[in-house]
């Protein structure tokens, strides 16, 4: 969520997206003089009262009126104007834009609290929410600043793509184009906060508390140990870290502990549901690598799709971990994709995307979904998803630890292992830094899943080589047949795309380390994600399972687009940790997980049997 901070900001312009820097302090004036772009900050007034800090960039040497591209952020605005023209926005500069971002309400020099809340009320015009303020905040840019067409586009990556597609609801009418990024519905489901009602701990952490401890700063919470497994572990039960350590100063971890389910402090925040017919032409873009926000996007192109008369919804997606498709992006961390798809997308879809909708240049774009499809690293296009001819296949897990299209015999019985929340499986390779603390976090869920091998507490499922390419485009499930001696507990489940032990020449003159790095052999995953069980019949009231109880556990892994390439073998792995990226599960009912007790967490023997499989959608 905070890897773009200030999508197009400041001096960093053609680091990785992820790299980019906060915003610096002002420049001296000779240096500001060197900007392609003009600077000026203002505070923009709500219809309660509260002002809005707000910078416009106005582009040098630029003649005619210009469309205005807004952003807004609670990451903090610009404190000078750029040095130089941001890599991408270079292929946006050449038709030409007047940048305007702006600090959330209760960020940085912005009146108010910043509350994260994503409610909307558009039944009530005197209540303000995000919504509102970006159309308060539109109503007066195209009244006030000199020199605009009138027509406003907005965009941003993650909480700013929020901020874009929040905007949709009850749209100002200069509001003619938007492009959320990255953006998200429901903090329950399955982006920032959890993964199917599971918490994302350590995510949580360093994200609220970067945003509610400090309005003025954007900090990293700092650990007092390297190693944040071990940091986490100490920490016992959740709520301790609540008491311990923010001692009730984030406001927005507090209440996590206090709805642990899907009750209305949620739904009463999903504003997609207010979404009616799609009057404004809306780009989305998800990366199917994304370590943040990898499903709300998608679910704004299917709402928006429901009611399209005018074809007016996009969806773009491919390879990429969070906002990487703003950078010069042209791997899958370790694995080359052979073209720079970051560049291609910037150039070749959201230019033309805005110049189209703001200056009534170049073709219409296409509705519909475009995907740079992994495994053949090349780019597809798609008239809806999902995709005509996509079938859904079922590959089955076998008592053998094989993996294969072809269904269980009835004696085939079940595999088992202890899960110990004492020593829970690590969703990265140790020592592990705080999220944002490295690189590490943006890659980590394309890196190589061997760091587990050898605990006896995942399971793994091979396929033989395969004779041909596969191709699966859609939504992928996996549907287990699992029990657990305990009364609740979690299930993890990854699709691995396992590379061939020749896949790359060994280099002639290897450097410390490179040997490791090889692609020999290596496991990528797919898709992953978690299932947590007192959630199976119902995510408002959590019911304990019944132990050693083979049930049905649906695991939905979400969109992908990827080719299983001739010679790779398939892999499925299944454990019930995940720390801690994910809370662990104390495996013994409890009504709040959260607020646990040491002597609740128990180890539990799990079971996966006969009849577990991934459905895939195969494209033959």
């Amino acid at each position: 969520m905070r890897t773009l901070k200030i999508l197009l900001a400041a001096s960093a312009a053609l680091l990785p997206v992820a790299l980019v820097a906060r915003p610096q302090a002002a420049p001296a004036p000779a240096a500001q003089a060197q900007s392609p772009y003009s600077y000026e900050e203002v505070m923009v007034p709500m219809r309660d009262g509260a002002r809005l800090q707000t910078v416009i960039l106005r582009p040098r040497g630029k003649t005619g009126p210009l469309p205005i591209l807004f952003q807004r952020t609670p990451y903090g605005v610009p404190a000078a104007a750029p040095a130089k023209v941001p890599g991408n926005q270079v292929s946006l500069d050449k038709d030409g834009y007047i940048y305007v971002y702006q600090s959330m309400r209760g960020r940085f020099k912005s009146d108010g609290v910043f509350t994260l809340s994503t409610a909307v009320h558009p039944d009530k015009p005197k209540v303000t929410d995000e919504s509102t303020d970006a159309y308060d905040s539109i109503d007066w840019l195209v009244k006030h600043v000199k020199g605009t067409t009138g027509k406003v586009g907005m965009w941003g990556v993650s909480y700013p793509g929020f901020a874009a597609a929040v905007a949709l609801i009850g749209p100002h009418p200069a509001l003619k184009a938007v492009s959320p990024q990255a953006a998200w519905i429901d903090y329950w489901k399955s982006d920032d906060l959890h993964r199917n009602g599971a918490l994302r701990l350590s995510y949580a952490t360093d994200w609220l508390s970067m945003l509610q401890l400090d309005k003025t700063k954007d900090t990293d919470f700092q650990y007092d140990r390297y190693d944040t497994y071990d940091w986490f572990l100490s920490k016992g039960p959740v709520a301790e870290i609540d008491r311990q350590v923010f001692k009730g100063q984030v406001p927005m971890f507090t209440a996590l502990l206090d709805h642990p389910n899907h009750d209305r402090f949620y739904t009463d925040q999903r504003w997609s549901d207010k979404l009616g017919k799609t009057t404004v032409p809306t780009l989305n873009v998800a990366g199917y690598w994304d370590q943040e926000d990898p499903w709300g996007s998608w679910q704004i192109y299917f709402k928006q799709a429901q009611n399209d008369p005018d074809h007016l919804a996009t969806m773009v997606a491919g390879p990429w971990a969070h906002g990487w498709w703003q950078g010069p992006t042209a791997a899958l961390g370790p694995i080359p994709y052979g073209v720079p798809s970051g560049p291609q997308f910037q150039e070749q879809i959201q230019a033309p995307f805005f110049a189209y909708w703001l200056h009534g240049t170049g073709p219409r774009p296409t509705s519909g979904v475009k995907s740079f499809q992994s495994g053949s690293w090349t780019w597809k296009s798609y008239p809806g998803w999902p995709v005509p001819g996509a079938k859904p296949t079922d590959l089955y897990l076998h008592a053998d630890g094989s993996l294969s299209f072809t269904a269980p015999a009835a004696s085939e019985g079940c595999r088992d292992y202890v899960s110990d929340p004492a020593n829970p499986v690590p969703f990265r390779t140790r020592p592990m830094s705080g999220t944002y603390l490295s690189p590490d976090w943006s890659w980590w869920e394309a890196a190589d899943q061997r760091f587990l091998q050898g605990r006896p507490d995942v399971l793994s499922y091979t396929s033989a080589p395969l004779d041909a390419d596969l191709t699966v485009t859609g939504s992928v499930l996996a549907e287990l047949a699992a029990a657990t001696s305990g009364t609740d507990s979690d299930f993890v489940v990854k699709l691995i795309d396992v590379y061939p032990e020749d896949a790359v020449k060994a280099p002639e003159h290897p450097k410390p380390g490179d040997y490791a790095k090889s692609l020999n052999g290596y496991q990528l995953p797919i898709a992953m994600d978690v299932r947590r069980g007192r959630f199976l019949a119902s995510d408002t009231t959590p019911q304990a399972l019944v132990p050693n109880k083979v049930t049905r556990w649906d695991v939905p892994l979400r969109e992908h687009d990827h080719v299983f390439l001739k010679g790779h073998r398939i892999m499925v792995q299944v454990q019930s940790s995940w720390f801690p990226v994910i809370d662990r599960n104390p495996q013994s009912f409890v009504p709040n997980i959260a607020r646990a007790t040491p002597s609740d967490f128990v180890k539990a023997t799990q079971q996966v049997c006969a009849g577990s499989k991934i459905v895939l959608p195969v494209v033959r």
